[in-house]
């Protein structure tokens, strides 16, 4: 049977980490990387024997989870985040997949559904997305984005069966706190990508997201929860834009001489 490695970043996560961990107690190692977390969530890896922990600052999602890869003790790694628990079905692929031969594959997939208001999402993006998770690592690696990293692979790619719940936010607060961060961080990825926007477009966003998201996608399939999401989803699209104008704007009453390198304004969008 071929060994796997599975590999979780991880910062004050004491509350949804146990899950995670239950699910993986069949692993070969399980290995967290840990930016300097200051609730429990190093005693909670204690309590798991196949669990190792490494301190790492934070470099960004991208580079922290490449570096968990490449810590691993094996070459078959499964990717997770700390928020995501693979079901009983998911366990069972995967362990079967891990039981043959793998040579003719790179990687696999499999289906997220997103967990919200306390509904598991059946319809829309958030119950179809499929991620790849599991993926031998001499064939693979993180990319380098700050935030929604992916994993490139070359090679043959299947599908598994089962889903990783995907617990994202513990309550609203969370979600807010998300939200602000990563709709800056989007904003400077697009800047620095050469993307730009105007009024006009903000102006439309909102309402043409709703009707995207809720509408087309099959939200509205999801209950009260898939509306909710909706509604934020359009807001999510507006600021991140916003944003990205907020910032075009500050760069550009600046004199050539003075625009801030590709690293300050990371760091200005981050703040």
């Amino acid at each position: 049977m071929n060994k796997i490695s599975a590999v979780i970043i991880t910062h004050n996560e004491e509350d949804r980490l146990p899950a995670t961990l239950d699910a993986l107690t069949w692993c070969d190692e399980v290995l967290v990387v840990d930016s300097g977390s200051t609730d429990a969530t190093l005693a909670v890896c204690q309590r798991y024997a196949n669990c190792r922990v490494i301190q790492r600052p934070f470099q960004g999602y991208g580079p922290q989870k490449r570096f968990a890869v490449e810590q691993a003790t094996y070459d078959w790694v499964l990717s997770l985040d700390a928020d995501e628990v693979p079901d009983d079905a998911a366990q069972a692929a995967i362990r079967g997949r891990l039981s043959g031969d793998l040579s003719d594959f790179a990687g696999f997939r499999i289906r997220r559904p997103l967990v919200f208001l306390g509904r598991v999402f059946g319809y829309g993006r958030p119950a179809r997305e499929r991620v790849l998770r599991l993926f031998d690592r001499r064939r693979g690696t993180i990319t380098d984005a700050a935030v929604h990293e992916k994993v490139r692979i070359e090679g043959r790619t299947g599908d598994l069966a089962g889903c990783l719940l995907h617990y994202s936010y513990r309550d609203l607060d969370d979600y807010f706190r998300k939200f602000n961060a990563y709709t800056g961080l989007m904003a400077g990825q697009m800047f620095e990508a050469g993307r730009r926007t105007g009024i006009t477009r903000i102006a439309v966003r909102p309402l043409w997201g709703f009707f995207q998201i809720y509408l087309l996608h099959g939200n509205w399939l999801n209950g009260f929860a898939g509306f909710v999401w909706a509604l934020f989803g359009a807001y999510y699209k507006t600021v991140k834009y916003l944003k990205l104008y907020e910032l075009q704007r500050r760069v550009d009453r600046l004199p050539s001489s003075s625009a801030p390198t590709s690293e300050q304004r990371t760091r200005r969008v981050d703040s």
